[in-house]
Protein backbone atom coordinates (compact mmCIF):
# COMPACT_ATOMS: atom_id res chain seq x y z
CA UNK A 1 0.00 0.00 0.00
CA UNK A 2 1.29 3.64 -0.82
CA UNK A 3 0.66 6.82 1.34
CA UNK A 4 -1.09 8.50 -1.94
CA UNK A 5 -2.58 7.51 -4.69
CA UNK A 6 -3.06 10.27 -7.55
CA UNK A 7 -5.40 9.97 -10.72
CA UNK A 8 -3.84 12.15 -13.45
CA UNK A 9 -0.64 13.10 -14.75
CA UNK A 10 -0.91 16.57 -16.31
CA UNK A 11 -0.04 19.54 -15.02
CA UNK A 12 -2.43 19.12 -11.40
CA UNK A 13 -1.16 15.47 -10.72
CA UNK A 14 2.63 16.38 -11.05
CA UNK A 15 2.00 19.30 -8.64
CA UNK A 16 0.58 17.73 -6.12
CA UNK A 17 3.27 15.06 -6.78
CA UNK A 18 5.92 17.38 -6.51
CA UNK A 19 4.74 19.66 -3.39
CA UNK A 20 3.66 15.91 -1.17
CA UNK A 21 7.72 15.14 -2.14
CA UNK A 22 9.14 18.70 -1.66
CA UNK A 23 6.74 20.42 1.42
CA UNK A 24 5.55 16.76 2.72
CA UNK A 25 8.92 14.93 2.65
CA UNK A 26 6.81 12.12 1.52
CA UNK A 27 9.14 9.32 -0.48
CA UNK A 28 8.21 8.88 -4.14
CA UNK A 29 8.06 5.00 -3.39
CA UNK A 30 4.78 6.31 -1.23
CA UNK A 31 3.46 7.59 -3.77
CA UNK A 32 1.33 6.80 -7.33
CA UNK A 33 0.53 8.54 -10.04
CA UNK A 34 -2.00 6.69 -12.38
CA UNK A 35 -2.25 8.48 -16.18
CA UNK A 36 -3.36 7.05 -19.39
CA UNK A 37 -0.32 8.47 -21.14
CA UNK A 38 3.31 7.23 -20.86
CA UNK A 39 5.05 10.24 -19.31
CA UNK A 40 4.03 12.89 -17.21
CA UNK A 41 2.75 16.13 -19.17
CA UNK A 42 2.63 13.86 -22.28
CA UNK A 43 -1.32 15.63 -23.54
CA UNK A 44 -0.31 19.44 -22.33
CA UNK A 45 2.93 19.03 -24.37
CA UNK A 46 0.83 17.12 -27.01
CA UNK A 47 -1.56 20.02 -26.87
CA UNK A 48 0.67 22.88 -26.72
CA UNK A 49 2.56 21.72 -29.49
CA UNK A 50 0.17 21.12 -31.71
CA UNK A 51 -0.48 24.81 -31.90
CA UNK A 52 2.78 26.04 -31.23
CA UNK A 53 2.23 28.12 -28.55
CA UNK A 54 5.15 30.27 -27.73
CA UNK A 55 4.27 31.93 -24.88
CA UNK A 56 2.44 30.55 -21.49
CA UNK A 57 -0.36 32.53 -20.62
CA UNK A 58 0.51 32.43 -17.06
CA UNK A 59 3.38 34.23 -15.23
CA UNK A 60 6.57 33.27 -14.35
CA UNK A 61 5.62 32.68 -10.81
CA UNK A 62 3.14 29.52 -12.16
CA UNK A 63 4.77 26.36 -12.63
CA UNK A 64 4.94 22.78 -10.92
CA UNK A 65 7.56 23.37 -8.43
CA UNK A 66 7.05 24.30 -4.81
CA UNK A 67 9.69 27.26 -4.72
CA UNK A 68 7.84 30.31 -6.37
CA UNK A 69 11.06 31.80 -8.23
CA UNK A 70 12.10 28.26 -9.29
CA UNK A 71 11.41 29.29 -12.88
CA UNK A 72 13.29 32.29 -13.25
CA UNK A 73 16.24 31.02 -11.38
CA UNK A 74 15.99 27.83 -13.71
CA UNK A 75 17.64 30.10 -16.61
CA UNK A 76 18.10 33.83 -16.04
CA UNK A 77 19.76 34.54 -19.23
CA UNK A 78 18.61 34.41 -22.82
CA UNK A 79 16.35 35.63 -25.10
CA UNK A 80 13.14 35.09 -25.37
CA UNK A 81 12.66 32.98 -21.84
CA UNK A 82 10.20 35.14 -21.50
CA UNK A 83 8.09 37.95 -22.36
CA UNK A 84 5.87 40.97 -21.32
CA UNK A 85 5.45 42.73 -18.26
CA UNK A 86 4.42 39.52 -16.42
CA UNK A 87 7.23 37.36 -17.69
CA UNK A 88 4.92 34.80 -19.09
CA UNK A 89 7.37 31.95 -19.63
CA UNK A 90 8.29 30.72 -22.99
CA UNK A 91 6.64 27.28 -23.13
CA UNK A 92 10.34 25.26 -24.27
CA UNK A 93 11.43 26.88 -20.83
CA UNK A 94 8.42 26.23 -19.31
CA UNK A 95 8.57 22.46 -20.34
CA UNK A 96 12.31 22.26 -19.45
CA UNK A 97 11.96 23.07 -15.80
CA UNK A 98 8.84 20.72 -15.29
CA UNK A 99 11.19 18.00 -16.83
CA UNK A 100 13.78 18.77 -14.54
CA UNK A 101 11.59 19.19 -11.12
CA UNK A 102 9.68 15.68 -12.37
CA UNK A 103 13.14 14.09 -12.66
CA UNK A 104 14.25 15.48 -9.12
CA UNK A 105 11.34 13.99 -7.66
CA UNK A 106 11.76 10.73 -9.05
CA UNK A 107 8.50 11.02 -10.75
CA UNK A 108 8.95 7.87 -12.80
CA UNK A 109 9.43 5.52 -10.03
CA UNK A 110 5.45 6.57 -8.95
CA UNK A 111 4.21 6.09 -12.63
CA UNK A 112 1.69 3.71 -13.50
CA UNK A 113 0.29 3.97 -16.94
CA UNK A 114 -3.35 3.36 -16.96
CA UNK A 115 -7.11 3.88 -17.13
CA UNK A 116 -8.76 4.19 -14.12
CA UNK A 117 -11.96 2.01 -13.86
CA UNK A 118 -12.99 1.95 -10.70
CA UNK A 119 -12.31 3.65 -7.13
CA UNK A 120 -13.68 1.56 -4.48
CA UNK A 121 -12.97 2.47 -0.82
CA UNK A 122 -11.92 -0.55 1.62
CA UNK A 123 -11.44 -1.25 5.51
CA UNK A 124 -7.91 0.43 5.34
CA UNK A 125 -7.94 2.77 2.72
CA UNK A 126 -8.55 3.14 -1.33
CA UNK A 127 -8.40 0.20 -4.35
CA UNK A 128 -7.84 1.74 -7.57
CA UNK A 129 -8.60 -1.01 -10.59
CA UNK A 130 -6.88 0.35 -13.99
CA UNK A 131 -7.11 -1.01 -17.03
CA UNK A 132 -3.99 -2.73 -16.54
CA UNK A 133 -4.15 -3.79 -13.04
CA UNK A 134 -6.67 -5.26 -10.53
CA UNK A 135 -6.43 -2.93 -7.73
CA UNK A 136 -3.66 -0.64 -6.72
CA UNK A 137 -3.77 0.36 -2.84
CA UNK A 138 -3.30 3.40 -0.84
CA UNK A 139 -3.88 5.79 2.34
CA UNK A 140 -4.82 8.95 0.36
CA UNK A 141 -6.09 9.51 -3.28
CA UNK A 142 -6.12 12.55 -5.31
CA UNK A 143 -8.71 13.32 -8.05
CA UNK A 144 -6.58 15.51 -10.56
CA UNK A 145 -8.21 14.68 -13.82
CA UNK A 146 -9.04 17.87 -16.00
CA UNK A 147 -10.73 17.90 -19.22
CA UNK A 148 -8.78 16.72 -21.63
CA UNK A 149 -10.81 13.73 -22.69
CA UNK A 150 -14.17 15.40 -23.31
CA UNK A 151 -14.30 17.90 -26.60
CA UNK A 152 -16.56 20.41 -27.64
CA UNK A 153 -18.30 20.86 -30.83
CA UNK A 154 -21.23 23.19 -31.83
CA UNK A 155 -24.39 21.57 -32.43
CA UNK A 156 -23.77 21.36 -36.44
CA UNK A 157 -20.32 19.96 -35.80
CA UNK A 158 -20.22 16.76 -34.58
CA UNK A 159 -22.11 15.41 -37.09
CA UNK A 160 -19.93 16.74 -39.46
CA UNK A 161 -16.96 15.41 -38.02
CA UNK A 162 -19.03 12.08 -38.10
CA UNK A 163 -19.81 12.01 -41.54
CA UNK A 164 -16.11 13.70 -42.93
CA UNK A 165 -13.57 12.26 -40.36
CA UNK A 166 -10.99 12.66 -42.83
CA UNK A 167 -11.84 16.71 -43.78
CA UNK A 168 -13.16 18.08 -40.34
CA UNK A 169 -11.84 17.43 -36.80
CA UNK A 170 -11.35 18.82 -33.23
CA UNK A 171 -7.99 20.21 -32.76
CA UNK A 172 -7.54 18.45 -29.45
CA UNK A 173 -8.46 14.98 -30.91
CA UNK A 174 -6.46 12.26 -31.11
CA UNK A 175 -5.90 12.66 -35.05
CA UNK A 176 -5.95 15.14 -36.87
CA UNK A 177 -8.09 15.41 -40.64
CA UNK A 178 -5.21 15.47 -43.64
CA UNK A 179 -4.84 19.51 -43.76
CA UNK A 180 -5.45 20.97 -47.34
CA UNK A 181 -6.78 24.30 -47.90
CA UNK A 182 -9.10 26.42 -47.90
CA UNK A 183 -9.40 25.59 -44.16
CA UNK A 184 -11.81 26.72 -41.32
CA UNK A 185 -10.99 26.88 -38.09
CA UNK A 186 -13.92 27.37 -36.48
CA UNK A 187 -13.68 29.51 -32.59
CA UNK A 188 -12.76 32.65 -31.70
CA UNK A 189 -10.42 31.75 -28.53
CA UNK A 190 -6.56 31.36 -27.66
CA UNK A 191 -6.32 27.96 -29.20
CA UNK A 192 -7.94 29.30 -32.35
CA UNK A 193 -5.72 32.43 -32.72
CA UNK A 194 -2.44 30.20 -31.90
CA UNK A 195 -3.61 27.63 -34.92
CA UNK A 196 -4.82 30.43 -37.28
CA UNK A 197 -1.29 31.96 -37.07
CA UNK A 198 0.64 28.63 -37.29
CA UNK A 199 -1.49 27.84 -39.99
CA UNK A 200 -1.35 31.60 -41.98
CA UNK A 201 2.51 30.50 -42.06
CA UNK A 202 1.94 27.40 -44.12
CA UNK A 203 -1.03 28.33 -45.91
CA UNK A 204 -0.93 31.94 -46.77
CA UNK A 205 -4.02 32.96 -47.79
CA UNK A 206 -5.33 29.79 -47.27
CA UNK A 207 -7.22 30.21 -43.90
CA UNK A 208 -10.64 31.59 -42.76
CA UNK A 209 -11.43 32.06 -38.86
CA UNK A 210 -15.03 31.86 -38.25
CA UNK A 211 -16.15 33.29 -34.46
CA UNK A 212 -19.12 34.18 -33.61
CA UNK A 213 -17.68 36.83 -31.82
CA UNK A 214 -14.95 39.61 -32.23
CA UNK A 215 -11.76 39.18 -30.54
CA UNK A 216 -12.21 39.21 -26.94
CA UNK A 217 -9.18 40.46 -25.36
CA UNK A 218 -7.92 39.92 -22.14
CA UNK A 219 -3.99 39.14 -20.66
CA UNK A 220 -5.51 36.35 -18.31
CA UNK A 221 -8.79 34.03 -17.96
CA UNK A 222 -9.57 35.93 -15.50
CA UNK A 223 -9.22 38.65 -12.99
CA UNK A 224 -5.86 38.76 -11.36
CA UNK A 225 -7.42 39.79 -8.23
CA UNK A 226 -8.85 35.75 -8.22
CA UNK A 227 -5.55 35.22 -6.85
CA UNK A 228 -5.59 36.44 -3.96
CA UNK A 229 -7.86 37.97 -0.90
CA UNK A 230 -9.32 41.15 -3.07
CA UNK A 231 -11.93 39.00 -4.53
CA UNK A 232 -11.45 35.61 -2.71
CA UNK A 233 -12.25 36.48 0.67
CA UNK A 234 -16.28 37.55 -0.80
CA UNK A 235 -16.33 34.15 -2.37
CA UNK A 236 -14.92 32.32 0.68
CA UNK A 237 -17.61 33.92 2.80
CA UNK A 238 -20.47 32.85 0.13
CA UNK A 239 -21.80 30.02 1.71
CA UNK A 240 -24.24 29.29 -1.32
CA UNK A 241 -22.92 27.06 -4.35
CA UNK A 242 -25.78 28.04 -7.04
CA UNK A 243 -23.57 31.86 -6.08
CA UNK A 244 -20.40 30.36 -6.14
CA UNK A 245 -21.07 28.64 -9.45
CA UNK A 246 -22.47 32.37 -10.79
CA UNK A 247 -19.33 33.82 -9.58
CA UNK A 248 -16.94 31.67 -10.87
CA UNK A 249 -19.12 31.81 -14.69
CA UNK A 250 -18.64 35.37 -14.29
CA UNK A 251 -15.20 35.66 -13.50
CA UNK A 252 -14.26 33.65 -16.47
CA UNK A 253 -13.17 35.67 -19.47
CA UNK A 254 -14.19 32.85 -21.68
CA UNK A 255 -12.88 32.36 -25.20
CA UNK A 256 -10.67 35.27 -24.45
CA UNK A 257 -6.95 36.15 -25.92
CA UNK A 258 -4.28 38.14 -24.48
CA UNK A 259 -3.40 41.66 -26.30
CA UNK A 260 -0.76 40.63 -28.16
CA UNK A 261 -1.85 37.77 -30.21
CA UNK A 262 -5.13 39.83 -31.22
CA UNK A 263 -2.92 42.59 -32.34
CA UNK A 264 -1.12 39.81 -34.34
CA UNK A 265 -4.48 38.57 -35.91
CA UNK A 266 -5.26 41.31 -37.17
CA UNK A 267 -2.37 42.39 -39.12
CA UNK A 268 -2.12 39.06 -40.32
CA UNK A 269 -5.83 39.72 -41.41
CA UNK A 270 -4.89 43.50 -42.77
CA UNK A 271 -1.81 41.96 -44.79
CA UNK A 272 -4.60 39.04 -46.27
CA UNK A 273 -2.49 36.39 -45.06
CA UNK A 274 -5.68 35.05 -43.55
CA UNK A 275 -9.88 36.05 -43.64
CA UNK A 276 -11.50 36.54 -40.23
CA UNK A 277 -16.00 36.09 -40.32
CA UNK A 278 -17.55 36.77 -37.44
CA UNK A 279 -20.55 34.73 -38.43
CA UNK A 280 -22.32 31.67 -36.76
CA UNK A 281 -22.67 28.54 -39.00
CA UNK A 282 -26.70 27.29 -39.39
CA UNK A 283 -25.72 24.52 -41.80
CA UNK A 284 -23.88 22.82 -44.14
CA UNK A 285 -23.96 20.24 -46.94
CA UNK A 286 -21.30 18.38 -49.11
CA UNK A 287 -20.70 19.46 -52.65
CA UNK A 288 -18.03 17.17 -54.51
CA UNK A 289 -14.68 17.25 -52.57
CA UNK A 290 -15.84 20.35 -50.25
CA UNK A 291 -17.26 21.15 -47.62
CA UNK A 292 -20.05 24.11 -47.98
CA UNK A 293 -21.12 26.35 -44.41
CA UNK A 294 -24.03 28.01 -44.64
CA UNK A 295 -23.33 31.16 -42.19
CA UNK A 296 -26.42 32.99 -40.84
CA UNK A 297 -25.52 36.81 -41.48
CA UNK A 298 -23.52 36.52 -44.74
CA UNK A 299 -24.83 36.56 -47.95
CA UNK A 300 -22.51 33.81 -49.52
CA UNK A 301 -21.39 30.56 -48.19
CA UNK A 302 -18.10 29.35 -46.62
CA UNK A 303 -16.37 26.84 -48.97
CA UNK A 304 -13.51 24.81 -47.17
CA UNK A 305 -11.64 21.47 -47.66
CA UNK A 306 -10.88 21.03 -44.09
CA UNK A 307 -12.31 22.17 -41.00
CA UNK A 308 -10.90 22.63 -37.73
CA UNK A 309 -12.66 22.54 -34.28
CA UNK A 310 -10.68 25.31 -31.89
CA UNK A 311 -13.93 25.26 -29.45
CA UNK A 312 -12.00 23.97 -26.25
CA UNK A 313 -13.52 21.16 -23.79
CA UNK A 314 -16.90 19.84 -22.67
CA UNK A 315 -17.90 21.02 -19.42
CA UNK A 316 -19.35 17.94 -18.64
CA UNK A 317 -16.31 17.37 -17.01
CA UNK A 318 -18.05 15.19 -14.17
CA UNK A 319 -19.67 12.72 -16.31
CA UNK A 320 -17.24 9.99 -16.00
CA UNK A 321 -18.07 6.23 -15.07
CA UNK A 322 -16.16 5.49 -12.15
CA UNK A 323 -16.31 9.12 -10.76
CA UNK A 324 -20.63 9.02 -10.75
CA UNK A 325 -20.10 5.49 -8.93
CA UNK A 326 -18.22 6.80 -6.61
CA UNK A 327 -20.37 9.50 -5.92
CA UNK A 328 -23.04 6.81 -5.32
CA UNK A 329 -21.36 4.12 -3.25
CA UNK A 330 -19.62 7.13 -0.89
CA UNK A 331 -22.90 9.33 -0.79
CA UNK A 332 -20.17 12.37 -1.79
CA UNK A 333 -22.23 15.64 -1.83
CA UNK A 334 -22.58 17.57 -4.79
CA UNK A 335 -23.76 20.76 -5.91
CA UNK A 336 -26.44 21.61 -8.27
CA UNK A 337 -24.02 22.44 -10.64
CA UNK A 338 -22.74 18.65 -10.43
CA UNK A 339 -19.23 19.98 -8.67
CA UNK A 340 -18.04 18.43 -5.94
CA UNK A 341 -18.62 20.26 -2.59
CA UNK A 342 -15.62 19.53 -0.55
CA UNK A 343 -14.08 21.44 2.82
CA UNK A 344 -10.85 24.21 2.59
CA UNK A 345 -8.64 20.77 2.29
CA UNK A 346 -10.43 19.87 -0.69
CA UNK A 347 -11.11 16.68 0.68
CA UNK A 348 -14.32 15.34 -0.37
CA UNK A 349 -14.56 12.81 2.31
CA UNK A 350 -11.23 11.35 4.95
CA UNK A 351 -8.40 10.57 2.59
CA UNK A 352 -9.94 11.89 -0.73
CA UNK A 353 -9.31 15.12 -2.31
CA UNK A 354 -9.85 16.75 -5.66
CA UNK A 355 -7.92 19.58 -7.41
CA UNK A 356 -8.42 20.86 -10.92
CA UNK A 357 -12.04 21.26 -11.84
CA UNK A 358 -13.58 19.51 -9.42
CA UNK A 359 -11.73 21.61 -6.49
CA UNK A 360 -13.25 25.31 -8.09
CA UNK A 361 -16.05 25.79 -5.84
CA UNK A 362 -13.48 26.22 -3.67
CA UNK A 363 -10.68 27.47 -4.86
CA UNK A 364 -12.30 29.40 -7.12
CA UNK A 365 -12.02 30.96 -10.85
CA UNK A 366 -8.15 29.59 -11.00
CA UNK A 367 -8.69 26.71 -10.19
CA UNK A 368 -8.38 25.29 -13.55
CA UNK A 369 -4.84 27.00 -14.25
CA UNK A 370 -1.36 26.64 -13.11
CA UNK A 371 -1.74 28.73 -10.33
CA UNK A 372 -4.66 26.48 -9.26
CA UNK A 373 -2.69 23.43 -9.03
CA UNK A 374 -0.62 25.38 -6.58
CA UNK A 375 -3.23 26.57 -4.21
CA UNK A 376 -4.72 22.89 -4.63
CA UNK A 377 -1.39 21.08 -3.90
CA UNK A 378 -0.68 23.37 -0.92
CA UNK A 379 -3.98 22.65 0.75
CA UNK A 380 -3.64 19.16 0.04
CA UNK A 381 -0.69 18.85 1.81
CA UNK A 382 -1.53 20.67 4.89
CA UNK A 383 -4.79 18.31 5.27
CA UNK A 384 -5.48 17.48 8.88
CA UNK A 385 -6.81 14.16 8.43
Amino acid sequence: MVEWIIIGGGIHGCTVATYLVQKKKVPIHNICVIDPYPEPLYKWKRLTGLIDMPYLRSPFVHHLDSHPFSLQSFQKEGEGNFYGPYKRPALSLFNQHSDTVLEEIGISEAWIQGKVEEVVKGHAGWKVKTSGMDGIHGKNIVIATGMNNQLAYPKWGSDLVAERPEQAGHLFAESLPEIEPPIVVIGGGISAAHLVIKLSRQFPGGVIQLARHPYRVNDFDSDPGWLGPKYMRGFEKTSRYDERRELINHARHKGSLPSELANKLRNLSRNNTFTFIQDEVQSWHISGDDIILHVRKGKSAVKAKTILFATGFSQEVMKVDWLQKLIQEEKLMCANCGFPVVNKDLSWCNHLFVTGPLAELEIGPVSRNISGARKAAERIIHHSV
